[in-house]
């Protein structure tokens, strides 16, 4: 049985910035799940990250049992990886993270670098962040969107995430990554994780674009997804 691909969205987002993808996938005949994670964090009280393989879990209940999975993790969704795939099951035969943070080789994984927390810690009201996309200048997130109403819809299901969300460790369980893993790059300042990924032995492509170019071409970055993936759960994988 072929695996199904499941998309996770960044925390910041929802999976209405995977729904192009998602449509050209399921066009193709491949099994596709969105889980939703925007209220993971609706309470404060951390670690969140169990809440979050539970939701994953959750999502891809209705799949026939002997229905293995491939997580494709976008932004910081990347650092999730090894929960999920603890907490997912079923096997995870694959991970494909998209212009995506990478979790550690070993050992817990910080949310966010000291200089990252001291930021957020400056933006924070309340406990709580601001929306993403009101962390930038216009000029910087206007070209993130293929268009007015795209933007309105992702922007509304963004959540505020607490600033603990960022405060907390992820787990890494040993062996997490003993299966196929690939890098997709849209542009900086993700080509750091890219390099990354060749140490680690991973498959790298590109499709250069900015940080939400699901939205903006969603056929090349379908077209990649399925090609990265395609050998994976199979002997061959």
């Amino acid at each position: 049985m072929k695996p199904a691909l499941v998309l996770l969205h960044s925390l910041l987002l929802g999976p209405l910035t995977w729904a192009p993808v998602a449509a050209k996938l399921r066009a193709l005949g491949a099994a596709t799940v969105v889980p939703s994670l925007v209220h993971v964090a609706d309470a404060d009280d951390p670690p969140f990250w169990p809440r979050i393989g539970a939701a994953v879990k959750d999502s891809v209940s209705h799949l026939p049992q002997d229905q293995p999975i491939v997580l494709v993790a976008h932004s910081n969704a990347g650092l999730l990886a090894p929960v999920v795939v603890q907490a997912a099951g079923r096997p995870v035969v694959g991970c494909l993270f998209v212009d995506a943070s990478l979790p550690s080789r070993c050992g817990p994984t910080p949310a966010a670098s000291p200089e990252r927390l001291a930021y957020l810690r400056s933006i924070a009201a309340e406990g709580r962040l601001p929306q993403w996309t009101t962390w930038w200048e216009e000029n910087t997130i206007a070209p993130l969107f293929p268009d007015p109403r795209t933007r309105s819809m992702v922007s509304a299901e963004q959540p505020r995430l607490p600033l603990s969300y960022y405060e907390q460790q992820f787990p890494v369980p040993p062996g997490w990554d003993h299966r196929p893993c690939g890098y997709l790059l849209f542009g900086p300042p993700y080509d750091r994780m890219a390099q990354e990924s060749r140490t680690r032995g991973w498959s790298v492509a590109e499709v250069p674009g900015g940080h939400l170019h699901q939205l903006i071409d969603p056929d090349a970055v379908t077209a990649h997804i399925v090609t990265t993936t395609a050998g994976w759960g199979s002997p061959a994988g």
